[in-house]
């Protein structure tokens, strides 16, 4: 299929809307970054929440200094900018044919041909070389259970061929941090309270991902490409508000495993009412607020790791 306009010219055709800080970079890297969506901080935040949740929580109920959580959550950070990247060039790797006939996403670089397979290829090795250093930097607990979760990483794209629930799938491999974070303060996971944690952020992911993706639903039911936002279909407002709920009533439960206090419910509750109010307003109907709905999903996990935090902080003191 013939593609009208590459990544790098959609980008320097609509400087007053569109122009990102990636343009300030010369022509022949700008598709590697876009193809890296190092541009869109969206996919990073909703990476790293789930680990700044676990890391504080560990560090809770573990007495550990407030200093360990600031590591902690700046290696977590840089680890889930290099491992959102990363996926994002397997996604589209996966993807790039139907990319290619999907109006919102034919001008991804590879998609439009501004990266070649290879290219993205080669670009992949020192992401990944890059994030196994990180997991390195932590305990051997940490780094298999860590190594452990590649395969999802990897198998996720071709879930959308073979099931209808492919935002399940991405939950589990997209919040594989609610459990890695613990592990890497304590070098143990505590399942009693890790598994709602993290079964409560996949919950999340499926919340997140089928409000986003709601946009392409006539093209991934044109293409072949299965989907949530297919099955749930005029009913998606209703199923989301019943998941939203099972999200934090399972972070909830974490807490409660883990004795925390007030000021982590507090945190949850925040971030529920953030929920409650984003799922009202989005028009499901509108490309342009289903895509707004992925940065605005990143504040609910702002305001369970602030109330995690402000706990921690209320008990050292």
């Amino acid at each position: 299929m013939e593609v009208k306009s590459t990544a790098v010219k959609q980008h320097s055709q609509h400087l007053s809307s569109d122009r990102t800080w990636v343009d300030l970079f010369p022509s022949n890297i700008r598709p590697y970054l876009y193809l890296a969506r190092v541009h869109n901080p969206a996919g990073t935040l909703l990476l790293f929440y789930p680990c700044a949740w676990s890391v504080t929580m560990a560090c809770y109920a573990n007495n550990a200094p407030v200093s360990t959580v600031w590591t902690y959550v700046g290696l977590f950070l840089a680890a889930a900018q290099v491992f959102h990247s990363a996926g994002c060039v397997i996604n589209d790797m996966w993807d790039k044919d139907v990319d290619a006939a999907v109006p919102r996403t034919s001008t991804r670089p590879l998609a439009s041909g501004d990266v070649s397979m290879f290219g993205a290829f080669a670009f992949l090795i020192p992401q990944l070389a890059l994030g196994i250093w990180l997991l390195m930097q932590l305990n051997e607990y940490s780094l298999r259970l860590g190594l452990s979760s590649l395969g999802l990483v990897v198998l996720y794209p071709a879930m959308k061929r073979v099931t209808n629930w492919p935002q399940a799938v991405l939950g589990l491999c997209f919040n594989w941090g609610a459990l890695l974070g613990a592990a890497s303060v304590v070098g143990a996971v505590d399942w009693h309270v890790y598994i709602p944690l993290y079964l409560g952020a996949a919950n999340w992911t499926i919340v997140y991902d089928t409000s986003y993706a709601r946009q392409d639903r006539d093209e991934d039911a044109k293409y072949g490409v299965r989907s949530t936002t297919i099955i749930f279909g005029d009913q998606i407002r209703p199923i989301l508000a019943m998941f939203s709920a099972v999200v934090c009533s399972l972070v909830s439960y974490a807490g409660y495993c883990n004795g925390h206090g007030w000021p982590f419910f507090c945190g949850v509750a925040m971030g529920a009412l953030h929920l409650a109010r984003l799922l009202a307003r989005t028009d499901f109907e509108n490309k342009e607020s289903c895509d707004a709905t992925l940065l605005s999903n990143a504040w609910f996990g702002f305001w369970v790791w602030a109330g995690a935090f402000a706990d921690l902080l209320l008990k050292t003191q």
